[in-house]
């Protein structure tokens, strides 16, 4: 799949264009504007209640979900429980974004119970990956999570490393800039969202909008002139992005 993935993520990106799936962020609050914007220039629909009134009326009508823990207070951790049951209810795909559960215990612990919950994907970094699995960020360590959690892993850093417990696959597109602007992961997490509802090849889906967020950090990094132009050429370019750019500027093995 690593020679075809270019030509894979631009018909994903083009049928989500076409559909324009609804993906409903519970997501921290550092996150949720770029996270929108993210979304909408990828050609997909963001929504963002916590409203214990309201949430699981949004998610039942939602064609994917994301949970990021970046904030980890109790109205959205109640937003989550009320989320995933309706997504388990409905069969929604849904991302786990376990932001900085490295940097507490019981961040951690929550974590694990979220992921016992089946998620279809789970984005983190090398240090959330050693405190979600106790295990170093290794090639085998991640394939093995995969299996054993039945999500696929995505590893995001200078290289991006996707694994469904059986193939793997490595990405090298991206931009230092996207190291120095807040909410990058997160968007990133959103995005894989997207791309799973609809495409229904879990591993297809997350590598495919990594291809894509990580091909736009690159031609963004080569038009800012620092981390307050990065973003909004970032969403520039995602939203220009075609066939021809994810063949051209691809750099997966």
């Amino acid at each position: 799949m690593r020679a075809e993935l270019p030509h894979i993520a631009a018909d994903i990106l083009m049928c989500l264009r076409a559909r324009a799936p609804r993906v409903h962020c519970i997501t921290n609050a550092v996150a949720q504007h770029f996270t929108a914007n993210t979304l909408l220039a990828a050609g997909a629909v963001p929504s963002m209640t916590l409203s214990p009134d309201e949430i699981g009326a949004f998610v039942a009508r939602a064609d994917a979900l994301l949970v990021n823990l970046g904030t980890f207070d109790a109205e959205r951790r109640a937003a989550a429980a009320a989320a995933l049951e309706v997504a388990a209810e409905r069969r929604i795909p849904w991302v786990l974004d376990p932001v900085f559960i490295d940097r507490s215990a019981a961040r951690a612990d929550y974590a694990r119970s979220l992921v016992a919950q089946n998620p279809d994907a789970v984005r983190l970094n090398g240090a959330e990956f050693t405190a979600l699995s106790g295990d170093e960020p290794e090639d085998a360590a991640l394939a093995r999570t995969a299996r054993e959690t039945r999500a696929v892993m995505a590893l995001t850093g200078t290289v991006d490393r996707i694994s469904n417990g059986t193939q793997q696959t490595r990405i090298e597109n991206g931009h230092p800039l996207m190291a120095r602007v807040t909410a990058m992961g997160c968007a990133a997490s959103a995005l894989t969202a997207a791309f799973l509802a609809v495409e229904s090849d879990a591993f297809k889906a997350v590598a495919s909008a990594l291809l894509c967020f990580g091909v736009a950090g690159g031609i963004a990094g080569e038009r800012a002139s620092g981390p307050g132009s990065f973003p909004a050429a970032l969403l520039d370019a995602l939203y220009a992005l075609d066939k021809h750019t994810l063949e051209e500027k691809a750099r997966v093995t």
